[in-house]
């Protein structure tokens, strides 16, 4: 039976690192709000599911994933469990838990991300907050970017495996929330990440490796993977990037 995942259609966003864990674990999966809704999709279908008041378990928001009789939200929690379940985190219960805490604290870099275009809420237009934003978005580039990533590189040289993975010997789901991360930032801060390239040698190495994963690169070329765009987590403000480096 195919795993259904519930996210807004059009939009990368939180959904992305739901699709990236999925494709990872070669699961049968079906991206509802993109089937036609007499299969049960579209924007109507997503909308039956938050509001299924007869749900005991019923979801905040998307992303939404149903497998079978489960019905799970948070996209570290959803990581998580496809991750546990389905082979793709570390078996060690110590390793298990510290693989939650890098997906958490991808989800707080995620948000932070967001927040520089809507330093005031995600109620207002951009266009209402643009003062806030440019002033959130210098503290975002020169203090939050290198304290996280910088964090990374230091989970990844501390591994005992000495794999080039974030956690244990193996590929897991929070490296692909950190590789979907790194690429969301290189989209809406080109300028600036260009220039902080060799800084966290590790965090590249990691992207790049996961990147040429043969299922994860199939899917990058393919027509189910979303391209980041201006309606979603990471969106490309000029005024918001840095100045473009000479040369």
């Amino acid at each position: 039976m195919s795993m259904e995942l519930y996210y807004w259609p059009g939009l990368p966003g939180r959904g992305e690192y739901v699709r990236l864990v999925l494709v990872a674990i070669d699961a049968p999966w079906r991206d509802m709000a993109r089937l036609a809704e007499r299969q049960g999709g579209g924007v109507d279908g997503l909308l039956r599911v938050l509001g299924d008041e007869r749900e005991p378990f019923a979801p905040f928001a998307c992303p939404v994933l149903k497998d079978g009789d489960l019905l799970i939200a948070q996209t570290p929690l959803i990581c998580a469990y496809l991750g546990e379940t389905y082979g793709l985190a570390p078996a060690d219960e110590a390793e298990r838990l510290f693989a939650r805490q890098i997906a958490l604290t991808t989800a707080d870099l995620v948000n932070e991300a967001h927040d520089v275009h809507h330093p005031l809420g995600s109620w207002d237009y951009y266009e209402d907050q643009k003062p806030e934003a440019a002033r959130r978005a210098a503290g975002f580039r020169d203090q939050r970017i290198p304290k996280f990533l910088g964090w990374y590189e230091q989970v990844l040289t501390r591994n005992p495996a000495a794999s080039g993975w974030l956690v244990g010997a193996g590929l897991s789901y929070a490296d692909l929330g950190l590789f979907q991360t790194v690429l969301g930032l290189r989209y809406a801060f080109p300028n600036h990440m260009a220039g902080l390239a060799g800084h966290w040698p590790g965090v590249e190495a990691l992207v790049d490796r996961v990147a040429a994963l043969p299922r994860i690169a199939a899917y990058l070329d393919s027509d189910r993977r979303l391209a980041f765009n201006q309606d979603g987590i990471f969106r490309h403000y000029p005024e918001l990037d840095a100045p473009a480096v000479p040369g």
